[in-house]
């Protein structure tokens, strides 16, 4: 199996909603045959159903799974929709890719199966005691996972909750892409030397589908540098969109003799960007949400704050790490794989110059903003500085603009972590 195959297969299990649940209907068929079994062998008889009362009981069950079923599905897509119209459709996947969400509606279909299978199983002569008390139990089971299931979505998709989970995968994502920490003692790693790269080069076309840049494997590119002695460029970075015959890669030497289609099995495309290597995206979709509440049909500004809280903790996190240069080496130093990844002024710039030209005029905006950069230069080390305050000066500059009145201008550039009503005003954390 290929890196992409293997690829494939996790992002179906991982992304796929109607997987968990047919799984839950192969093992309540299992179930039902088996607890048959296990009532037989230990001869359970507790309650003691009649033909006609076991019957009439897990018939109305039964329907009662099923309606139950389809409201529940029904609530959750009308919740994702409404939360998508006000915060950012890109939070629909990671609805539906949530495990308690699957696990949920597994719940459902397994008790609606085992009911099934249970209620088939009935005979005159003989009623299977344990599966019918399980078949009720799973129901009644069933109906408080429900109430846990509503409250579960109903708060989960609140933007400080949707905000929180965002941070939460992008810390995780950030920890995989860029695993060492920040050492400001080490010195800086020197440019890429151009000109010791191979002068021929050979360009490699991309051959699918139009789609994004999801995923690529570094060990199975590395490997096959080594084995062709030769050093791969990824011309595209996580998250580029790309069409059919587009420069994907480009080889050095172009003599080399490394395959084309072996490349394409080690790189993944899809039809829209996930969090899996792209740190980047978790700041976009947090952006987004601040924009969509910044803009004057929603008008929302708080929403943005409770954004830029959850911007400010990712930006901290990242500028702690010890970003990739996107060079790979073997174990004797030779380069074998070069590939483009976004720097600290590139994650600065995404987190920041949306939300101050949409928000500038918003008062609550500029102040938690200044907060947020303040905090940020008094936090992190030096080298994390310059772009900061290049965000800041930016910053001062739009408030002078935007405000006539000097006492606007004035409680504009005070720092303030709450937008407005924050007490510690321009007090630095530490």
């Amino acid at each position: 199996m290929t890196w992409l195959q293997r690829y494939r297969l996790r992002y179906f299990l991982r992304f796929s909603f109607w997987s968990v649940p047919l799984v839950s209907i192969l093992a309540a068929l299992f179930a039902a045959r088996s607890v048959r079994w296990l009532g037989e062998q230990i001869g359970w008889t507790w309650f003691d159903f009649t033909e006609a009362g076991a019957r009439g009981i897990l018939d109305s069950l039964a329907s009662s799974m099923l309606t139950f079923i389809v409201f529940a599905v029904s609530a959750l897509l009308l919740a994702v929709q409404l939360a998508s119209g006000l915060l950012t459709p890109r939070i629909i996947a990671l609805v539906f890719s949530l495990r308690r969400v699957k696990i949920s509606v597994s719940i459902f279909v397994f008790a609606y199966t085992f009911t099934l299978g249970v209620l088939s199983r009935i005979e005159q002569q003989h009623v299977p005691q344990l599966s019918v008390f399980l078949a009720i139990f799973s129901t009644l089971t069933s109906i408080v996972v429900f109430f846990w299931f509503v409250q579960q979505i109903g708060m989960n998709l609140r933007p400080v909750a949707v905000l929180e989970g965002l941070w939460e995968r992008g810390r995780q994502v950030i920890d995989s892409v860029y695993p060492r920490a920040l050492e400001p003692t080490t010195p800086a790693s020197p440019p890429l030397d151009l000109q010791a790269l191979p002068k021929s080069a050979r360009i490699i076309e991309y051959a699918g589908n139009s789609g994004t840049l999801l995923a690529f494997s570094t060990q199975e590119l590395v490997a096959a540098a080594q084995q062709a002695d030769c050093v791969i460029e990824l011309l595209l970075q996580v998250g580029d969109f790309v069409s059919r015959g587009d420069p994907l890669f480009r080889l050095y030497p172009a003599d080399c003799s490394l395959a084309e289609d072996t490349l394409h099995h080690m790189i993944a495309f899809g039809p829209e960007r996930t969090l899996e290597q792209d740190p980047a995206f978790a700041f976009r979709i947090m952006v987004d949400i601040a924009a969509r509440a910044l803009s004057p049909a929603i008008n929302d500004p708080t929403t943005a704050v409770l954004a830029l809280d959850q911007l400010h903790r990712l930006l901290r996190y990242v500028g702690q790490k010890q970003l990739d240069l996107g060079r790979v080496s073997d174990g004797q130093g030779k380069l074998q794989l070069l590939y483009p990844t976004p720097q600290w002024e590139d994650f600065v710039m995404l987190a920041v110059s949306e939300i101050r030209l949409f928000g500038a005029g918003s008062l609550q905006i500029p102040r938690r903003l200044q907060a947020m950069l303040e905090h940020l230069v008094a936090v992190l080390p030096a080298a994390r500085t310059p772009a900061l305050r290049q965000e800041l000066a930016l910053l001062h500059r739009a408030v002078d603009r935007a405000y006539p009145e000097a006492e606007d201008r004035r409680r504009a550039k005070t720092g303030d972590y709450q937008g407005i009503g924050g007490s510690s005003l321009s007090q630095p954390r530490g």
